[in-house]
C-alpha cells in the first residue's frame, strides 16, 4: 500500500486488535507502520476472531482509516484541465471513507477521459476500454486499463459497465486501482505532451538566439528538397 504520510509504497502488514462487538459483528483496530517513514496508519474494520489463529479481516470494504486524515493521493497535475481534475480529486478525497463512492467517481472520470482524449465511441465502459486499448495506448497503460475491466467484473456487476456513476459495492483495491489508471492517463494525455511542448519552445528560443530558422521550417525545406542537402548560408551543426 502507499503510505498516506510519506506516499512511499510499503508491504501491507496489518496488526489487528479486538475492540468490541455489536449487532453487525466484531470490530477491530487496524495498525500498520510504514517501513519508509516509521509512522503509523490507524483504522478500524469488521474482523473475525479465531481461537488459535490471529484476528483477520472479514469485510475489507468496511475498513475506515482514522489516522492520518485526508487522502494519500497526490492532487492532479496542474496540466490537467479542471473538467477532469474535479471528479478525480473528489474520488481521492473519499477513497478511505467510501471506496464505493470513490469508484463511482473514478469510473465517470475514466469514461470522460476515454471519450475526450482517446476518441472512443460512447458505449459501455468495457467496450470503450477495449477500443482505447486497440487504438494503441502504451502497453503499461493498456494492461492497467484492462485490469479495470477485469477487477470490475462487469458481467456480474453491469451497473459498473453501463451506469458508471452508480454507487455499488466494490473492494478497496478496485477503487484504488481505478485512480492509478487515471493517474497514468493524465500523464499520457496531459503531462507528457505539455512537457514536450515546453521543450520545443525552449529549443526554438535557443535557435532564434543563434539566428537559426525554426525547426519546423527546416523540416519543411528538407521535405521540399526530397532529401537533398539544404542550400543557403545557414549551416546547422545540430
Amino acid at each position: 500500500m502507499k503510505c498516506p504520510h510519506c506516499r512511499v509504497m510499503f508491504h501491507d502488514a496489518v496488526k489487528i486488535t479486538k475492540l468490541d462487538e455489536d449487532k453487525e459483528g466484531l470490530w477491530g483496530a487496524l495498525t500498520r507502520k510504514c517501513a519508509a517513514c516509521d509512522r503509523l496508519i490507524i483504522g478500524m474494520a469488521r474482523i473475525g476472531w479465531g481461537a488459535g489463529p490471529p484476528a483477520r479481516l472479514v469485510k475489507r470494504s468496511s475498513e475506515v482509516r482514522l489516522w492520518p486524515q485526508g487522502t494519500s493521493r497526490d492532487p492532479a497535475p496542474p496540466d490537467v484541465p479542471p473538467e477532469f481534475r474535479s471528479d478525480y480529486e473528489e474520488a481521492c478525497a473519499v477513497l478511505d471513507l467510501s471506496p464505493r463512492a470513490s469508484a463511482a467517481l473514478s469510473r465517470r472520470c475514466l469514461q470522460h477521459i476515454l471519450h475526450d482524449k482517446a476518441d472512443v465511441k460512447p458505449s459501455n465502459l468495457a467496450a470503450e476500454i477495449k477500443e482505447a486499448i486497440a487504438a494503441g495506448l502504451p502497453s503499461y497503460i493498456a494492461g492497467a486499463l484492462d485490469d479495470v475491466r477485469v477487477l470490475g467484473n462487469f458481467a456480474v456487476h453491469p451497473e459498473k459497465n453501463t451506469r458508471t456513476g452508480e454507487i455499488i459495492q466494490v473492494e478497496p483495491a478496485e477503487a484504488d486501482h481505478n485512480l492509478d489508471v487515471i493517474e497514468a492517463l493524465f500523464d499520457h494525455f496531459f503531462v507528457k505532451p505539455e512537457k514536450a511542448r515546453k521543450q520545443k519552445e525552449a529549443l526554438e528560443r535557443k535557435r532564434a538566439a543563434a539566428k537559426k530558422r525554426p525547426v519546423d521550417d527546416q523540416r519543411a525545406a528538407k521535405a521540399g528538397d526530397s532529401g537533398a542537402a539544404e542550400s543557403g548560408p545557414e549551416t546547422d551543426g545540430d
